[in-house]
């Protein structure tokens, strides 16, 4: 793609003098000099090689080469102010946003947030997924949701999951895992960011003979579990992201050994500072929702 263009204030000053016929008129919208404007005017003009205005005794005429870019220059400028909005305009006053984890928001979240646009269809929500949780930007997100241990110093946290540590695979490499020392054999997936990870459910199951670090890391549990399913490895599921690979049967348990661990997902918001109207609204409903997920299990 070519990025050759005129610079923006350029053609801010010819729109806004083919808009009002007067270099004038457009200064004084601007809030630029009257010089300034012609200027930059000129300037386009001969960055283009065409002259886009004629000068008359008190009075500016478009060209034909003028006419013809003046709706083209216009279009910019109303498709940026758009994708601009769009992206940033009125967040705080209309706009909740909430910012979650790829795996959870995909394998936990969108299968449930139907359920809140139904009970709150004049409610807007933009979900931001992240990769590595950053630090919490309270001008750019509301809510945040978080994997850990639920301990954040200047933040109040809902624990929203309760996560167990699962092996998963296909059933082709289930059916020759007899017991936990086989995948000694096996490539083990790991995922990088959590701290209670192979090494723990290994501890657990006595499995001596595997070594907890070997095999293959991933940034996202989304990825281990796409190797896993083209038969690359052994994943190690979390309960609140893994629901969908177990109930498609894509993978499956080789083992019966579910371990429960303290980490887990958990809603975050500050402690101090103005809320969003509607941050309420998307707790409760979530909180409600992870409670009848823990049930369910």
């Amino acid at each position: 793609m070519s990025h050759q263009m005129p610079p923006l204030p350029w053609l801010r000053a010819f729109e806004a003098s083919a808009r009002h016929l007067s270099f004038t008129n457009a200064a004084s919208e601007l809030n630029l000099t009257q010089a300034a404007i012609s200027k930059q005017v000129k300037l386009l003009e001969h960055y283009l090689k065409e002259p886009l205005f004629e000068r008359l005794p008190r009075s500016l005429a478009l060209t034909k080469v003028g006419a013809a870019y003046l709706p083209k220059v216009q279009d910019a400028f109303e498709r940026l102010s758009a994708g601009t909005l769009e992206v940033f305009g009125g967040r705080r006053a209309e706009m909740l946003s909430v910012r979650a984890p790829i795996g959870y928001a995909v394998n936990w979240l969108a299968a449930r947030l139907p359920h809140f646009m139904a009970a709150h269809p004049k409610t807007n929500v933009r979900i931001v997924s992240s990769v590595w949780a950053e630090d919490f930007e309270a001008e750019r997100y509301d809510l945040d949701i978080r994997y850990g241990f639920g301990h954040w110093p200047g933040f109040h946290a809902d624990r929203l999951t309760w996560e167990v540590l699962e092996p998963l695979c296909l059933p082709e490499i289930a059916a020759r895992l007899r017991e936990p020392d086989d995948l000694a054999k096996e490539r083990l997936l790991h995922v990088l960011g959590y701290q209670e990870g192979w090494a723990t459910w290994l501890n657990a199951a006595g499995a001596s003979l595997v070594n907890p670090g070997s095999g293959l890391h991933l940034d996202t549990s989304l990825m281990a579990f796409e190797v896993a399913a083209n038969g690359a490895g052994v994943a190690l599921g979390r309960r609140s992201m893994s629901g969908k690979e177990l109930a498609t049967g894509r993978l499956v348990r080789p083992f019966d050994l579910a371990l429960p661990i303290d980490e887990c997902f958990y809603l975050v918001l500050p402690e101090q500072g103005p809320a969003h109207p509607d941050a309420h609204l998307f707790r409760e409903w979530l909180l409600t929702e992870a409670a009848a997920a823990a049930e369910s299990h």
